[in-house]
């Protein structure tokens, strides 16, 4: 009789252990809380406008709160040291990029290491830069700007948006390609940097299409070049550097999604799933290419096989250059 009660008692404790059991791993993903996408740059650049096109369907998706929080500094370090630190539950996500993943842990010491301690969730978009500078400067090719930084060597300025971003990398690739010297000036963020060179303050900058298309057009500022190996749909008439005299130029920019290295791996599939939903929409691809941002959804082990490898490549082009953080 004791061993049935025993029994008996051992069933409903297993299986109520059970039951709690999948009701947790229900609630693991953060139905109903606020969802926190952290951006390391200021807001108006073209990582604000993509976060905030892709949160806004993300919120009606989930039907919760998804806000978009910019912390600016040290090229998106800051920004992914807060991440690492986050809480693992799903709740705080970072838009990754070039700088803070590929680039800058090959310029600074870190306490952390960006490829390990924070999880890919997927791509969210690509682009090249674009290079533009003000109508004063009387060019319009970009075989014009290299003879004019080539009488002016070491006068020339050209800005991005922080030592380490694909800007940056794409003024130095084109630097050592064309046998040019400029002077780097880095800004915390791309509206500053384009109010300066409207302003006439600097010559150049490699600027996203997103800010640079409606300047083109309204003859503020007058479009070279773009970066990367295909020209971008909101700036089709730009030729790209490579088709300019320079074969097999690529600077591209691109934009991940991440979270804190020690979420759960089920949360991370949710939300890969959730994000290239969002994604793949008709309405966000639309909104993304408008504003020269290619969608690129892929798996969470494509991203970090692009990332390792983005990682390698700028940190052979950082030692050649012998680029350094003053």
């Amino acid at each position: 009789m004791k061993i049935r009660r025993l029994s008996a008692w051992l069933f409903l404790s297993l299986t109520l252990l059970a039951g709690l059991g999948r009701l947790a791993l229900a609630q693991e993903f953060p139905v109903g809380q606020t969802i926190t996408i952290i951006v390391g740059f200021v807001a108006g650049g073209g990582t604000d406008t993509a976060t905030r096109i892709i949160a806004k369907e993300l919120a009606a998706n989930l039907g919760q709160a998804v806000v978009v929080e910019n912390k600016p500094g040290a090229g998106g370090m800051l920004a992914a040291q807060y991440v690492v630190n986050a809480k693992s539950d799903g709740t705080v996500l970072m838009l990754g990029s070039i700088g803070p993943m590929a680039v800058m842990p090959h310029l600074m010491k870190l306490s952390f290491d960006p490829l390990r301690d924070l999880a890919p969730i997927t791509m969210g978009a690509s682009f090249p830069n674009v290079l533009v500078v003000p109508p004063s400067l009387n060019i319009t090719t970009l075989a014009e700007f290299i003879a004019l930084a080539k009488k002016n060597p070491g006068k020339l300025t050209y800005a991005s948006t922080g030592v380490g971003s694909a800007a940056h990398l794409a003024g130095e690739l084109l630097g050592q390609r064309a046998g040019i010297e400029i002077v780097h000036i880095p800004y915390k963020g791309g509206s500053a940097a384009m109010i300066d060179l409207i302003g006439g303050r600097i010559e150049a900058y490699y600027s996203t299409p997103s800010s640079a298309a409606s300047h083109i057009q309204s003859k503020k500022l007058v479009g070279l070049v773009t970066t990367g190996l295909t020209r971008p749909d909101a700036l089709s008439g730009l030729p790209t550097i490579a088709e300019s005299g320079y074969p097999e130029f690529n600077a591209s920019n691109w934009y991940a999604y991440l979270a804190p290295g020690k979420t759960p791996t089920s949360i991370l599939e949710r939300w890969n799933t959730e994000f290239v939903k969002v994604l793949m929409t008709p309405a966000v691809r639309e909104a993304l290419l408008s504003h020269g941002l290619i969608p690129d959804p892929m798996s969470r082990q494509a991203l970090a096989e692009y990332m390792a490898k983005e990682s390698a490549i700028w940190k052979a082009v950082i030692q050649e250059r012998n680029i350094k953080i003053d």
